[in-house]
């Protein structure tokens, strides 16, 4: 099998774990912003700058290292679909 440090469509069919770390500058973020952003880059892990695979006996682990570049995008993301902004347009 191949390398298991970026997405791999093939090996999401046997994750059968998600983690979420987060780089040293990410640690201030709240808990509860450290669940979303974990939760959003598992539901499109293919986004994530980085992806890797541990693998176990009977399948697979992801790991997302949330980095800026993930944080920065979800917030944009997350304020160009609030309500708020949708009103002012």
């Amino acid at each position: 099998m191949g390398a298991y440090d970026q997405f791999d469509r093939r090996l999401e069919t046997l994750v059968m774990e998600e983690q979420t770390l987060f780089d040293d500058e990410l640690q201030a973020l709240s808990e509860d912003d450290q669940k979303w952003i974990a939760q959003a880059l598992h539901a499109e892990p293919h986004r994530a700058v980085s992806v890797r695979y541990l693998r176990h006996h009977t399948g697979f682990s992801r790991i997302i290292e949330a980095t800026r570049a993930d944080v920065e995008r979800l917030y944009r993301e997350r304020i160009l679909k609030s309500p708020a902004s949708t009103s002012r347009r």
